[in-house]
């Protein structure tokens, strides 16, 4: 079965570059524009994996983040959070919130196709 990679952010285009690499490497992809409806697709879909922005309209990736990891169905899922805010803070309330990992934009395409191969894919 091909791992699914959840990916949540407002911006198309990440969509589309996160694709390329993802299918490259092997994955299937699953989108969400916002937080609530990672929620939602996470909890239906079980993906390997998430790969979330921080910044979005409706729901914020740090609150889908501390929902999705404090729910039963969920919690088990790693998160990769990105965000263009480079602050500190964000990034220890998001390691706090269960984050596996945080990359500040712009981030390498192919670092983060070795990142989620990592925790999907353990060596």
């Amino acid at each position: 079965m091909t791992p699914k990679i959840l990916v949540v952010d407002d911006e198309p285009y990440m969509h589309v570059l996160v694709r390329h690499h993802l299918q490259r490497a092997g994955f299937a992809m699953l989108k969400a524009s916002n937080g609530r409806e990672a929620i939602e697709v996470a909890t239906r879909e079980q993906p390997s994996a998430i790969v979330m922005d921080v910044m979005m309209e409706q729901m914020d990736g740090l609150t889908a983040l501390k929902e999705l990891k404090s729910s039963d169905r969920t919690k088990g899922i790693p998160v990769i959070m990105i965000t263009a805010n480079a602050h500190q803070i964000t990034r220890d309330v998001a390691e706090a919130s269960g984050a596996a990992m945080f990359m500040t934009k712009p981030f390498s395409p192919t670092k983060l196709m070795l990142e989620v191969k990592k925790l999907v894919q353990p060596a």
